[in-house]
């Protein structure tokens, strides 16, 4: 059986923004993880060149969940739709994990027994919000046509910044309004653990209001809109086949993205450090410094600064749609970022370090934005959506997974100081700008952008 083409429909611009409301729950969930993870096991008495490996397990449930959702999705049909039924499954065991894992030092366990938990709390959590994330990419991409794609990516960017936002400030409110910001040795305070009870109330309510209110096209529906010649559910998928099918741009934009998400992935385990030493005065080099009250300030800093950045996103994603040259805006805005993460050593001011988190937030915008609008109009009329977004995750898991793997010794070489990290994360923002202008775009695309 063949489907013609049909034109996607427009929609109004609240379903675009029902489309990816959950995303805001799901964020926060996310920010609550990259925010406090280095904290907790620091906390639970981590080295700090050990730091980086507890970050291997969240990209590596990634390139792991995200294609095999991608995959199972693109062949389910369900009465509640393609994508939402494993959002929700997502949704519901992150909530159940959120609610341990800040908790893996309250249990009375030996300090090796807790990390353990630790990690298998977090390898959970990080599955079920990989899980979660990926269907809300694939929604836009099934239901929403190229005329307004821009505006559908525009909200869940502007969901996703401000779900950060939330996420982490949440332990600086919450010691702000009396809950405790200190605790017994080897224990996370309750203003990060009453964190992630909030989160993962929110998480959950915005995630059954997206399942309500989305009403996903069948397969036979979905395949008119695509031009595919039979539906997906009748397709067999062989993964080595569609990545050789893949466009030049997916490889050229992942080139970009190696270097990008290992500067990120430094920044998430590192910050936490490099503001308590350069701020707070913390030495870092002391066995117990982590467990220090200064430390734990700090800690809560970061949250906002991590914040002022969500911010800046924001703010340059609306100037970003100005440049009429594509490939300058995404490299301009990884030099500011560059330039951001190099300078936070000179500012010991608390204050002063917003200067370098807005500049780091135009990078942020640039990444969250550009490689999936590059790659999803290179995909147009492909099929396959989902499995390709699911596979083109691996160019954001497989670099930090290098990252984590590698933190260690180049923490080493320089100097085992963790603020010496922030500039290794900007010359990997420098050379990823580099890297933009091999990504070859059609014409299509240039006009579209």
């Amino acid at each position: 059986m063949n489907y013609n083409l049909k034109n996607k429909p427009d929609m109004s611009f609240w379903n675009l923004w029902n489309l990816s409301f959950g995303f805001f729950g799901v964020q926060i969930a996310y920010a609550l993880q990259s925010a406090n993870i280095t904290r907790i096991f620091a906390t639970l008495g981590a080295d700090p060149h050990s730091l980086s490996y507890f970050w291997i397990l969240p990209p590596l449930m990634g390139i792991i969940v995200q294609p095999i959702v991608g995959t199972l999705s693109d062949k389910t049909w369900t009465r509640f739709g393609r994508r939402i039924p494993y959002l929700f499954i997502g949704a519901a065991c992150s909530v159940l994990v959120m609610c341990l894992l800040p908790n893996a030092g309250s249990f009375g366990m030996a300090v090796s027994t807790a990390m353990i938990f630790g990690l298998v709390a977090l390898m959970f959590l990080d599955t079920s919000i990989n899980m979660a994330m990926q269907p809300f990419k694939m929604l836009v991409g099934d239901m929403v046509n190229e005329k307004q794609k821009g505006l559908a990516y525009s909200i869940q960017s502007f969901l996703c910044n401000a779900g950060s936002v939330a996420g982490f400030i949440f332990p600086f409110v919450f010691t702000a309004i009396g809950i405790s910001n200190k605790a017994p040795k080897g224990i996370v305070p309750d203003s990060v653990i009453w964190s992630f009870y909030i989160g993962a109330a929110i998480l959950i309510l915005c995630v059954i209001y997206t399942t309500i209110k989305v009403k996903e096209w069948n397969p036979q529906d979905y395949a008119a809109y695509n031009g595919l010649s039979k539906p997906l559910n009748e397709e067999k998928v062989n993964i080595i086949h569609l990545l050789k099918k893949a466009p030049a741009t997916f490889w050229q934009v992942g080139l970009v993205q190696f270097f990008c998400w290992a500067a990120f992935m430094y920044m998430w385990t590192y910050t936490n450090g490099a503001i308590a030493a350069t701020c707070w005065g913390v030495d870092m080099s002391l066995a117990d410094a982590a467990k220090t009250s200064d430390y734990q300030v700090a800690g809560n800093w970061v949250g906002i600064l991590y914040a002022v950045q969500a911010l800046g996103s924001v703010a340059w994603a609306v100037v970003l749609p100005r440049f009429k040259n594509r490939k300058f805006a995404y490299a301009l805005s990884l030099v500011l970022g560059g330039i951001g993460f190099a300078t936070v050593p000179l500012f010991s001011n608390q204050y002063m370090q917003f200067v370098p988190f807005l500049l780091i937030g135009c990078a942020w915008a640039a990444i969250l934005a550009m490689p999936f609008a590059m790659v999803t109009n290179a995909l147009q009329g492909r099929g396959h959506m989902g499995v390709y977004l699911g596979l083109f995750n691996g160019t954001i898991c497989v670099p930090q997974i290098v990252a984590a793997l590698l933190g260690g010794i180049i923490l080493g070489l320089v100097g085992s100081v963790q603020t010496n990290m922030m500039v290794v994360a900007g010359v990997l923002l420098f050379l990823g700008a580099a890297s933009v202008f091999f990504i070859r775009e059609t014409k299509t695309q240039e006009v579209e952008a």
